[in-house]
Parts: structure tokens; C-alpha cells; sequence
């Protein structure tokens, strides 16, 4: 497998969970601006729709979307408990976790970014965006993780995209049960080892 990305962007939740699977994969590195890969490719031949991550598979199908390059993954190794089985009910309650990540969390971060968005209405969407942050820290007071005890892709990626809060000061100390996330899942080995990989 090919995993394309660009450091500090969503792909880092698949690398991680990549390496908690201990899958074999490239690692292509992806210029955001130029969309052109590391080794000179287009990555929009790659994937039309521009951003990373985009997951080739050895059969050259190529999957994008993080919520389902993670479950795909998960399910490619299912003992590891990275995703609850196909079918439970516990996958899909992982589902909802990870399509609030997706649209609350990715989504209110990540248009900080836009640099055309004026910074007064930036602040209104900071004020949406740590509403959302009430609802993680209701779950992650009582429990370890999203689902429980039982680390899963959904915390990967909540991992990966409330790293970005850092680019726009906004210090999760304010919320110490995210802060303690970030701590608990940024010691995993995996997650050490990604980063690493990423920004040598």
C-alpha cells in the first residue's frame, strides 16, 4: 500500500493506524500547493479531489476519505480492536464518533486556515467549534477513550486534527480531558514513530 500525505494534515491518522496494524506501506509525501508528490507525480491523477489522504492499494484502487481509509484499514487486521466488528452496534456508535470528528472537529478547525476568512468571523466559528469541544469532553471525563477503554480509529483521528488548535492558540488546557487525550494518545508508540517519520 501507498499512503500519500503532507505533514501535519488528516493523513497522519491513517499513518498512525498503519502503524498500529504493523502493515507494510510507502509513505509519498504530497505538496499541498504544487499537488505534486515526492517522487514528481501528479497527485491529482492520483486523486481528483486534491488533498491527502488518498490510500493506494496494491491492486492500484485508490480510497480516499478518512473515515473510510480507517475503517478499511482496522478491518484488514479486525483482532487489534481498531474498529469494533462490521454489523455490532459498537461500530456503529464508532461511526458517529467518527463523522463528528469528520464534520465538528475536522470542519471547525480546519477552516481556520482560510486565510480569505476575516478574523471576526473566525471567532464566531471558534465559539461553534468549542461547543463541540463540550460534547468530547463529556465523553472523555468518564472514560479513556471515544469508545471506552479500547483505543480505535476514531481516536486516531480526533488525535491528528486537535493538534491543530495549536496553530491558531488555542491552548486545550483549557479543556483538561482533551489536553489528557492528547498527552494519553501522543505517548502510543505508534503515534511517536508516525510523528517522527513526518517531521525528522
Amino acid at each position: 500500500m501507498k499512503l500519500y500525505y503532507s505533514p501535519n494534515a488528516c493523513s497522519l491518522a491513517a499513518h498512525i493506524v498503519l502503524r498500529e496494524l504493523s502493515l507494510p506501506f510507502e509513505l509519498i509525501r504530497v505538496d499541498n500547493q504544487k499537488k505534486i508528490t515526492a517522487n514528481g507525480d501528479d497527485f491529482l491523477q492520483i486523486n481528483p479531489k486534491g488533498y491527502v489522504a488518498a490510500l493506494q492499494l496494491d491492486n492500484a484502487e485508490v480510497l480516499t476519505e478518512s473515515a473510510a481509509i480507517l475503517q478499511y484499514l482496522a478491518d484488514l487486521v479486525p483482532h487489534t480492536g481498531l474498529a469494533p466488528a462490521n454489523g455490532s452496534w459498537e461500530r456503529v456508535r464508532l461511526q458517529e464518533w467518527l463523522n463528528f470528528v469528520c464534520s465538528e472537529i475536522h470542519g471547525g478547525l480546519g477552516v481556520l486556515f482560510n486565510a480569505a476568512i476575516p478574523e471576526e468571523v473566525k471567532t464566531l466559528f471558534k465559539v461553534t467549534l468549542f461547543k463541540r469541544f463540550t460534547i468530547l469532553v463529556q465523553a472523555l471525563e468518564h472514560q479513556v477513550y471515544l469508545l471506552g477503554e479500547q483505543f480505535t480509529v476514531a481516536d486516531a483521528y480526533l488525535f491528528v486534527v486537535l493538534r491543530w488548535a495549536a496553530f491558531f492558540e488555542i491552548d486545550l488546557q483549557k479543556w483538561p480531558a482533551l489536553a489528557k487525550f492528547q498527552q494519553r494518545v501522543g505517548r502510543r508508540p505508534a503515534v511517536v514513530a508516525a510523528l517522527a517519520a513526518e517531521n525528522p
